[in-house]
């Protein structure tokens, strides 16, 4: 297994080489390289690990931007909370903790979250990260998902419950919905699949803001799947 990660890492990184190519032929700026959404981007490392998620992460649902979204509301949680977070390893996990889905495991019965702490540090030394910072990414990697547990590290914490609210509200309707495809006789599942999250995720959000926001995006949601059931015909059309 171990053979079959390491041939799979160079390709990754070549996007990286790439990335930072072109960041190397852009024009020189005092201001610090910024994400779209205004992420500073304050290191070497973090211009190489965001050209790599551009280059290589492509997903409606789980591509770059759901890993800024991440970051952004991990960071909200924090601050809301008064939770102190490592904000390298944040910026790291909430960029790879999905990177299964674009480079599988070898192991296919991995848990992804699992699958990139395994297969991260590769990609993270390679670029220059503070690798004494890797145990926090890889516990908040590891426990990003709603029905994981992220132990008691505060950076594990916000990431978790900031990945869990991105399948609330809004935004969590239409990463669901946009998983249907082409070639899906309807995107009903993905409606069972939602009004499953509006039970399964609010009792596992661990900080009182995330609740909070949590609560907000439930209410979204469920305003949006009745007003969907209204104009499907009592969902007979769907």
């Amino acid at each position: 297994m171990g053979s079959a990660i390491r041939m799979r890492i160079p390709g990754v990184l070549m996007a990286v080489a790439l990335g930072v190519a072109t960041a190397a032929a852009a024009p020189a700026s005092h201001a610090p390289a910024r994400s779209a959404t205004g992420i500073p981007l304050d290191a070497p490392w973090k211009v190489k690990l965001y050209a790599l998620a551009h280059a290589q992460f492509h997903h409606p649902a789980w591509g770059w931007q759901h890993s800024e979204r991440d970051y952004r509301l991990a960071l909200r949680i924090a601050r809301e909370d008064h939770l102190r977070v490592d904000k390298d390893a944040l910026f790291a996990a909430a960029f790879l903790h999905d990177m299964a889905a674009f480079e599988p495991c070898a192991d296919r019965k991995m848990e992804h979250g699992a699958c990139a702490a395994l297969q991260s540090p590769a990609i993270l030394k390679r670029i220059g990260f503070p690798m004494q910072k890797i145990a926090i990414v890889q516990q908040a990697e590891r426990g990003h998902m709603y029905y994981s547990d992220p132990g008691r590290n505060p950076t594990a914490i916000v990431l978790h419950d900031a990945d869990s609210l991105d399948f609330l509200g809004d935004i969590g309707a239409a990463r669901m919905i946009a998983l249907t495809g082409a070639k899906a006789a309807s995107f009903a599942p993905a409606v069972r699949t939602l009004r499953k999250f509006l039970t399964v995720i609010p009792p596992r959000l661990i900080t009182p803001s995330a609740r909070r926001i949590g609560r907000r995006r439930v209410a979204q949601l469920r305003a949006f799947l009745a007003a969907l059931r209204r104009q499907t015909y009592d969902g007979r059309a769907l």
